[in-house]
């Protein structure tokens, strides 16, 4: 039976919450923790997966899961439409994504699928860049607030943010045999293989996903793992790295080992 009960979601807000509404549904415990999360956008799937690692350090005998739920189709806008709406509305896609994990002890459960262990996380909020992405309120919903800046950010800020979180694990790109990163869309996947120095097939499962499914906002990252994890898994033993990027500008670097 599971503990805890995360959902992360930005494009909707629901009150009582959907973590709430599913318990009856899904005959979870009345009395399962939930936490759900608004407003950290295409991050909170990487983050929401960090927090779930920091709950399951803390109770290592329980069972959680992260249920990630983005309906982006929804913001389409009715009036006063913007390039920003245009282009919002080519590149990103509705998802739905959902992880179970257990504590150290109850690693001997049986798996579904073999996923990595979760070794370390990293989260950051690059300065000055608030307005490079996130959503504005007005009279007729959401509306995105979507610029050119966040791929500049992203080539700028993420190797140091990166080279730090593996510094401290005596480990450098090189050591990562597996890229597990948010297709924030075409740009910010260049920036992020330009600024890590990568090579092209680091990133294919993060560009098949985008293709396939466009950027699910929280999701895509789960999306990914999935797509990683697949028929031709990573060798056991070796370390991967999923990145999770949003508005703030924000990253959230998780150290994975298969």
């Amino acid at each position: 039976m599971l503990d805890l009960l995360i959902v992360t979601s930005v494009t909707g807000v629901a009150v009582p919450s959907l973590d709430a509404r599913l318990i009856p549904r899904l005959g979870l415990r009345p009395d399962i923790k939930r936490l759900p999360v608004f407003g950290l956008g295409c991050v909170a799937g990487a983050a929401g997966l960090a927090r779930l690692h920091d709950y399951l350090l803390a109770w290592p005998g329980h069972a959680a899961a992260l249920l990630s739920v983005e309906l982006c189709t929804l913001t389409w806008p009715t009036a006063a439409v913007t390039t920003a709406d245009l282009v919002a509305s080519a590149l990103f896609g509705d998802g739905a994504a959902a992880v179970v994990a257990v504590g150290p002890e109850r690693q001997h459960a049986p798996a579904v699928a073999r996923l990595p262990q979760v070794v370390a996380t990293r989260s950051e909020v690059y300065p000055d860049s608030t307005d490079a992405l996130g959503w504005r309120l007005d009279a007729g919903g959401f509306r995105i607030v979507l610029t050119a800046d966040l791929a500049d950010v992203v080539e700028r800020r993420l190797n140091g943010s990166v080279a730090a979180f593996l510094g401290e694990h005596g480990l450098t790109v090189d050591d990562i045999a597996s890229w597990i990163c948010h297709p924030g869309g075409p740009k910010v996947l260049d920036a992020a293989q330009r600024a890590l120095k990568l090579p092209d097939t680091a990133l294919v499962a993060s560009r098949r996903s985008l293709a396939e499914a466009g950027n699910m906002s929280s999701v895509s990252v789960l999306h990914i793992l999935e797509l990683t994890a697949g028929s031709d898994p990573p060798a056991p033993g070796s370390f991967g790295l999923m990145i999770g990027l949003g508005p703030g500008v924000s990253a959230e670097l998780l150290l994975l080992r298969w």
